[in-house]
Order: structure tokens, then C-alpha cells, then sequence
């Protein structure tokens, strides 16, 4: 098959989230499976020539390789994307994102033609493609260039959805029509999101639960009745793992590399990150480690209620990353106050975050709502133990074999979930069993591309 995959961020080029893993990742997987596949992204300020090789096809587009002869194609419009941020700045997203977006999706359906390539599928990602759908039903659906190519919609976070007033509607160069409840109406305004819904072959989303969390009320963000109208073409594909990027085996990050078969050398990362942080270097005392926005979402509502007790328990916690203001206080807070219990690094470190997946006894995400995850997939390849709420992806990958799951969200069951992996930890036989059916785990991109490849097939031949 042919297959065009459309994203507003993309890896190794640029990165605010995992949609740019998957949009990275799976090109690479579903090439290895024998599929043609071309990429298109905008190219922003950071899309540099000297950091990346890019080379020129026309005067708006340039582009790079990945993998075996995958081209990245970028979109070039320097009063849209030469800027500083993707979305938008410190004074929150940019006012102009949607004719932002619309050009994009506008000149990728004409880059197709100007390549003469002849997808059977465009991979689409998240509201910053969904108007692509939309123009090709719309605008295009004369022309015979584009007769035949169906439209994949992956949502990767339903509560970001391209919403905007309804004085923006004319500047889509679409019929006044389509302003309507069936069309990109949504509460008075425009809502990109919608409309690829609307408009694509197929949706699916990054996890079979969070396919079926997104058709109610409390996680639909108010798209959930027209989810359920669409149940039938809606389905979920957990996200993969890169184990290239991702293999304690061969990590140049960590201290010791290790496998399964070489499990005890896990303890000299655990060392290793004992000592980095400046805690009490004991094989003992179980770390937990989180790397993860610091957001409601992700937790920290019931997290930092808790600390209090936890800090009280014989364990240590490493936190990274960034985020609410107001979790970023509370947390230096409370690290002050138990230097000996908790590291707190208030920063995106790379290198850090490999070493507390390696180094780390429990790996805590009590997400509030997590649609795949990815901490959960990388803490299993280390042999470090995940504590999740029961939600979305998580709910998918973890279990009692492989992990601690809670399922009530609440401060005293994540306390009392902690309570047990504390205690089992000092099970060493136990403990090991865990860690070795932790490592056991596979999920592969190869098993996710398969599983597009088929949504694919039913797309094309709908």
C-alpha cells in the first residue's frame, strides 16, 4: 500500500509530545512491513539545515530522510511556522492556529499531486490534520487525483480539539453550510477536531480503553455522542515502543547496561541514581521513580495530597519534568522539607530520564486519564515495576502480573497501592517474578503496524 502520513510534529525533527513518536516510529515499521510511505509535516523555526540533512524540492517544500528512503517532506510558509513555539508561546496559543493549520492541511492534499503519489491512505494525527478530510469531501472531491483515497484519523488526546470562534469559519474557504450542528459547529464555534471526524473513512485512537473512554460524558470532552455515532468505524491501536531508543541492553545513558538474562546488574543503576540524586545509597529502600508532566492529568492532584504520608514510608521518590506552576511550588516544598526522600528536577534531562527508568524499583503513573502512555511501555522494558490508575492505555498494558493497578481515583487508594508494592518489594522472590514478567512484555512498533496495516485495508477497500 501507499500511504501519505500527515502530522504537525514528527521525530527526530521536533517533539512537544508522543504524537511525534508515533508519527516518527510507525512510518519506520509499516516501511519494514513492505509498505510505501511518505510523511508530511510543517517546517518550523527548529527544523534546522545544519542540524538536519534537507535538501529542496520546490520553492515552498524541502525534505529529509529516515529510515531506508522515507521522505519527510516540509511545508514552508515563514509568516505561519518560523517561529519560536509549534502552538504557540508563554502567552498561550497562538491566535492565528487555525489559518495556520488550514493552510497546511490545504497545500499537503496538493503536495500529493505535485509528488504524484498515489495514496491509498493518509494517516492523519490529532485537529492539526482534520481539515484534511474535510477538503477532500468538500473541495476536492472532483478531482480524480484524489477519487479514491481514504482518510485514518488518529485521536491522541480528545481534550485538544482545535476550537476557535465562529468569525474564523470563512477564513477555511469552506460553504457556510458546513457551519452547522452535522458539520463544524460545535457550542457556537469551530471545531477542527469534529470535522475529521465527521469526514474520515475511519478514527481510531491510541489504546482499546481510551476507544471506548472517549463515547462517555466524562472523557468524551463533549464529542462523546458523536463518537457513539461513529462506533462502528472507531477502534483502538495501542501505540509501540521504539526498543532501538529504549533497550536497557544497550542504553549509552545508564551506568550498567542489562537484559533479562543479566538482571542483578539493574542494582548498579539503581546505585548509580541513588547517587546522582543524593539520596541514602541502599539496595533496600525501594525508589520510585516518575517522569511525566506535571499536571492534573497526569495525577499530581492526588499525588501531592499524599506526600505527606508517603514521605513517611521507608522509600525514596525521584520526580522529572515540568509543568503546573502550582505543583511546581508544592513539590520544592515538600522536598525541602524531606531532602533525604524526595529529587525533584524541574527540567527536561534526556539522560535523567533514562537513568530512573533503569534505576528505579517502581515507576508511578496515576494518571487521571492517560489515552496510551509511554512511561508505563518503557519502565517494563527496565524491569522497573509500574503503578498506574486503572485508565485508558494503562488499564491495557498493567496488570497484577506485571504490575500495581488502582481503580478508584482517590488520594487513600493510591496510598494504600503504594502500601502494597512497598511491601511486596521486600519479597525478593516475588519481586523478581515480577521483574521478569515486566521484561517479558513485548510492545513492539512491528505488532502496532500490523494492526494499522489492517485498518488500513479496510479503509482502502470501503
Amino acid at each position: 500500500m501507499k500511504i501519505a502520513m500527515m502530522a504537525s510534529e514528527v521525530l527526530p525533527f521536533v517533539k512537544t509530545g508522543g504524537l511525534a513518536d508515533v508519527a516518527g516510529a510507525l512510518p519506520l515499521a509499516l516501511q519494514y512491513c513492505g509498505h510505501e510511505v511518505i510523511v508530511i509535516m510543517p517546517r518550523y523555526k527548529c527544523v534546522l539545515d545544519s542540524k538536519f540533512k534537507i535538501e529542496r524540492f520546490s520553492e515552498d517544500v524541502s525534505f529529509s530522510v529516515i529510515g531506508k528512503g522515507i521522505k519527510v517532506y516540509f511545508i514552508e510558509k515563514n509568516i505561519y511556522f518560523d517561529r519560536d513555539g509549534l502552538y504557540g508561546d508563554k502567552n498561550g496559543d497562538y491566535k492565528d492556529n487555525l489559518e495556520r493549520f488550514a493552510f497546511f492541511c490545504r497545500r499537503a492534499i496538493d503536495l500529493l499531486k505535485e509528488l504524484n503519489f498515489r495514496a491509498d491512505v493518509l494517516h492523519l494525527h490529532d485537529w492539526q490534520n482534520s481539515l484534511i478530510p474535510v477538503y477532500l469531501k468538500n473541495i476536492y472531491s472532483s478531482d480524480n487525483f484524489y477519487k479514491k483515497v481514504k482518510c485514518v484519523l488518529t485521536i491522541h488526546n480528545i481534550g485538544y480539539q482545535g476550537i476557535f470562534d465562529k468569525d474564523q469559519f470563512s477564513k477555511l474557504g469552506l460553504k457556510e453550510g458546513l457551519f452547522d450542528i452535522k458539520g463544524l459547529e460545535f457550542y457556537g464555534k469551530v471545531n477542527l477536531l469534529k470535522g475529521g471526524i465527521i469526514f474520515s473513512d475511519f478514527i481510531n485512537t491510541v489504546s482499546r480503553t481510551y476507544a471506548r473512554e472517549i463515547q462517555t460524558e466524562e472523557f468524551g470532552f463533549g464529542l462523546d455522542g458523536l463518537l457513539r455515532e461513529r462506533k462502528n468505524i472507531l477502534s483502538g491501536i495501542l501505540n509501540g515502543l521504539d526498543y532501538s531508543i529504549w533497550d536497557p541492553s544497550t542504553d549509552k545513558f545508564i551506568m550498567q547496561n542489562f537484559s533479562q538474562g543479566q538482571i542483578e546488574n539493574k542494582a548498579f543503576d539503581k546505585e548509580d541514581l541513588q547517587r546522582i540524586c543524593g539520596l541514602t545509597i541502599n539496595k533496600d529502600i525501594p525508589v520510585l521513580g516518575i517522569v511525566s508532566r506535571l499536571a492534573q492529568q497526569k495525577g499530581f492532584d492526588i499525588l501531592v495530597e499524599s506526600l505527606g504520608k508517603l514521605c513517611k514510608m521507608n522509600l525514596q521518590l525521584v520526580i522529572l519534568g515540568t509543568g503546573d506552576l502550582k505543583y511546581h511550588q508544592i513539590l520544592k516544598s515538600v522536598a525541602e522539607k524531606y531532602p533525604k526522600v524526595i529529587s525533584l528536577n524541574l527540567k527536561f534531562d534526556d539522560p535523567l530520564a533514562h537513568k530512573i527508568y533503569a534505576g528505579s524499583d517502581i515507576f508511578l503513573m496515576p494518571s487521571k486519564y492517560e489515552p496510551c502512555g509511554l512511561g508505563q511501555l518503557i519502565s517494563l522494558r527496565y524491569g522497573t515495576i509500574p503503578l498506574v490508575f486503572k485508565t485508558g492505555g494503562l488499564a491495557d498494558t498493567i496488570n497484577t502480573k506485571n504490575g500495581f493497578v488502582f481503580s478508584s481515583y482517590s488520594k487513600g487508594e493510591l496510598e494504600k497501592t503504594i502500601q502494597k508494592a512497598v511491601l511486596i518489594f521486600k519479597d525478593k522472590p516475588k519481586w523478581l517474578n515480577l521483574m521478569n514478567n515486566a521484561m517479558k512484555c513485548n510492545f513492539s512498533w512491528k505488532t502496532s503496524a500490523n494492526k494499522y496495516i489492517k485498518l488500513y485495508a479496510k479503509a482502502k477497500a470501503k
